[in-house]
Formats: structure tokens, sequence, C-alpha cells
């Protein structure tokens, strides 16, 4: 039962930790939302339980970088169906792109992943559907040597947590905690639903 703000914030850890390392768990695709209030879905990477951030990989060429280099506010949105868990994060995110958790990204990554950054730029217009990929890697593992002139265009998104709004719908009464980042604690608050 969530009934401390200890049980809680073991909750958002748990799951924010499995989210960043298996695939089909429903948090590992959050809704993340830059200060210019665009929202789209990102593949959460990493979930670090002691610093409270969140890694994402990017295109260091997509219009969101330059928005995060400006204005570093930022929200990402998780919810779990099946759980009934939604937890909402506001915090400060910051692009790297030269970076020793950006390098270890980039070599952790498949070649297939990483031919992803090869190509076009995100919002490149095209007369015709595509993948923005070059054509001779449609489909094709490119090999390390071909995929290394895209390690300029990937970067690594981290955000740091401020706040957590953390929801669970229970058909006895919902429960909902606030907490914010004061240094290193995390300050829990009952609040109605």
């Amino acid at each position: 039962m969530f009934d401390t703000f200890e049980s809680v914030l073991a909750d958002i850890t748990e799951r924010l930790t499995r989210a960043g390392k298996k695939r089909k768990e429903p948090m590992h695709t959050p809704v993340v939302v830059t200060g210019d209030a665009d929202a789209r879905v990102m593949v959460l990477r990493e979930f670090d339980a002691e610093a409270f951030t969140l890694r994402f990989h990017t295109d260091t060429r997509a219009p969101k970088v330059e928005v995060i280099d400006a204005d570093p506010r930022m929200a990402v949105l998780f919810y779990d169906k099946d759980a009934k868990v939604q937890i909402r994060v506001r915090g400060r995110g910051k692009v790297l792109r030269d970076a020793p958790v950006t390098d270890a990204a980039w070599e952790a990554g498949d070649n297939f992943a990483r031919r992803c950054y090869l190509g076009d730029g995100p919002g490149t217009s095209s007369a015709t559907p595509t993948s923005g990929l070059p054509p001779e890697f449609e489909g094709v593992e490119p090999t390390a040597e071909q995929v290394a002139v895209g390690r300029p265009n990937f970067s690594v998104l981290l955000v740091e947590l401020e706040e957590i709004d953390w929801f669970y719908l229970a058909h006895t009464g919902h429960v909902r905690a606030l907490f914010t980042r004061e240094g290193e604690e995390w300050n829990g608050r009952w609040v109605s639903p």
C-alpha cells in the first residue's frame, strides 16, 4: 500500500529504473515536453536513481535541441495503464554533445541504431515519404566505419528532476503525492487528486 512518502519514492524509483532497462515496460516510452510546449514520445534509456536524472538520446540537429539550449525547462509524462500509476516530472534538460556519457552511449549502441544519425536531420523536408536514411542503409546494417560519420549528430539529453507528481488511480480512492527537490533530499506532501 502506498501510505508513506518512502513507499511512493520507492515505487517511482523502481518503475523508472525498470523503464530505462526494459523496452516492454509501459513507462519505457514517455511523453517528453520542452519549454516551447512541444511534446513527443521518446525512449527512456536510463534512470539514475542516485542523481534522479533521466537519459534520452537525440539527434543534435533536432529542433528541440535548440529549444532546450535556450530554455532548459522540461516535463516528462509516464503512465502504466495496468498498474494505474501516472508519474509526471519537471526538471532541467541539457544536451550533452561531447561528454563521457555521450561517448559511452554511442559505443553501447548497435549499428542499426547508430545509422539513424547518418541521414537527414529531423524535420528535413522531402517531396516523398522518407526515413531520412541514405538509400544504401535502408534495411541494412552499416559497418562501424560507415556509422562513425554520424557521431557528431548524436547527443545525450539528460533531464535532472526537480519535481515529481505521482498519481495512483484506485477504485477505493485515488492517491496523489507531490515531491520537490531540496538539494539531495525529496520533500513530499499528499494532495487531493
